[in-house]
């Protein structure tokens, strides 16, 4: 008696999965990866926004108070970008901040590098024109 179709594909399915396997894990651990990414820019972008804004204000903080400002937000963030490199400089007509760090790694020995800038104007008193 012949094998039937049935006893031919016995067997099938743990082949297929362990072939695809390693692509399904590949594809889940590079999207939580990206995903991590997204967050330390996130956070780096509000780091800086907030170091930007308690600078530019008429009488506000000094450069080194809106630095420490930021980095205050980057520690309570959590771990998603560290260490943490935090820049603000004050100008005539404009606030600078950039902080720098690296993004949460899943992967061993692989560094994401998150550079994020925030510019403002500074608030000033000016003459009225009429």
């Amino acid at each position: 008696m012949p094998p039937s179709a049935d006893d031919r594909e016995r067997g099938a399915s743990p082949v297929e999965l362990a072939i695809l396997f390693p692509t399904i894990m590949l594809l889940l651990f590079g999207s939580i990866q990206v995903a991590t990414v997204f967050l330390a820019r996130s956070v780096a972008l509000n780091a800086a926004q907030i170091g930007v804004n308690s600078t530019r204000v008429l009488g506000g903080a000094s450069e080194e108070d809106g630095e420490a400002q930021a980095r205050q937000f980057v520690d309570r963030a959590g771990d998603w970008l560290a260490p943490t490199t935090v820049d603000v400089e004050k100008g005539d007509v404009e606030v600078n901040a950039t902080v720098s760090g690296r993004a949460l790694s899943l992967i061993p020995g692989l560094t994401i590098t998150v550079t994020q800038t925030a510019r403002g104007p500074r608030e000033r008193f000016t003459e009225d024109a009429g």
